[in-house]
């Protein structure tokens, strides 16, 4: 069954595993979303993850439609006071540019809330770091928010740890709504030195240390690279490709020998266990993926075998 962990300092406990519904609704149909939105909901998961742009990219679809069937599957259900249910606004879709200024952020957050059907977003991200917007403008709309009672909680996404620092003083001085929490690119396996992930930013050392001593969550999108690390018909970006990679690949599947489970559910015992702690978001297709995901919560892996896992690699 799920198991929980803090958000950041607002008191809020939310599932250790969030689901991602990024593709649900358009490359998942509504028959396979709501079925793995039910399995999820009955192993007790509760935090679920959407954007407002999911998911542009499919043919034949615009953006929207992941909010869209959420909110359709909430009031089928009548489960809505039981979800804690996680939003974005930032990147283009669309009709809609790449911006957080304060009137895009207002009229999407809108958008959402009728979308799912909704009166309140529990968390609402910044979806990308806009260098362009000031942070005082893009803060004092999240905070707007806050206080109509369209959203509960305001958290980052792509965020670097300097930035993020700038956005905890601007809002502290303001006696504004702040960050609770940092969704970020992250898996096991490390990024290649000289190389980036852009528009996405990928957790590195410095905001993995800013957020075990500041108490913000981080969250891990991507954590399981669309399969890669276990399937053949999908392939790691060269940007992960490396010598200490190799080694680090090579003690995942020693520890899932010994453990007797599978590469991607000792990556995210991994995470979960971590200082600091990460809540990894998963996604399914299949009920097999599912049943896969939420099986990490099963498994505790030892210091010895963290330790191992922490230090491969590493020259």
């Amino acid at each position: 069954m799920m198991r929980t962990q803090p958000l950041g300092h607002t008191g809020e406990q939310v599932s250790a595993l969030c689901l991602g519904a990024m593709y649900f609704g358009s490359r998942n149909d509504r028959a396979t979303s709501y079925r793995i939105l039910d399995g999820y909901t009955g192993a007790g998961g509760s935090f679920i993850d959407t954007a407002n742009i999911y998911a542009h990219w499919v043919q034949g679809f615009k953006g929207g439609e992941s909010e869209t069937l959420l909110g359709e599957w909430m009031r089928e259900r009548g489960n809505r006071s039981q979800m804690f249910i996680a939003s974005k606004v930032g990147f283009n879709y669309p009709g809609v540019q790449k911006t957080l200024r304060a009137a895009v952020i207002e009229e999407e957050c809108n958008k959402s809330l009728k979308r799912m059907q909704i009166e309140t977003i529990d968390l609402y991200y910044g979806h990308v770091d806009d260098r362009t917007t000031p942070l005082e403008e893009t803060l004092e709309a999240f905070n707007r928010l806050v206080q109509a009672g369209k959203v509960r909680w305001i958290g980052g996404s792509n965020y670097l740890a300097w930035r993020l620092e700038q956005a905890r003083w601007t809002s502290e001085v303001k006696g504004w709504a702040q960050f609770c929490c940092i969704q970020q690119h992250y898996t096991y396996l490390k990024l290649r030195p000289g190389t980036n992930v852009s528009p996405q930013e990928m957790a590195n050392d410095d905001l993995l240390d800013y957020c075990r001593s500041t108490g913000l969550t981080l969250l891990a999108y991507s954590a399981l690279q669309s399969g890669a690390y276990t399937r053949s018909d999908r392939a790691f970006t060269p940007k992960l490709m490396s010598a200490d990679n190799e080694a680090r690949l090579a003690m995942l599947r020693a520890v899932a020998a010994e453990t007797g489970t599978s590469v991607n559910q000792v990556i995210l015992a991994w995470m979960m266990q971590s200082s600091p702690s990460v809540i990894p978001l998963i996604a399914a297709s299949t009920d097999e993926q599912l049943h896969e995901n939420l099986g990490a919560l099963e498994l505790t892996l030892s210091a010895e075998q963290m330790e191992r896992l922490n230090s491969a690699g590493t020259t």
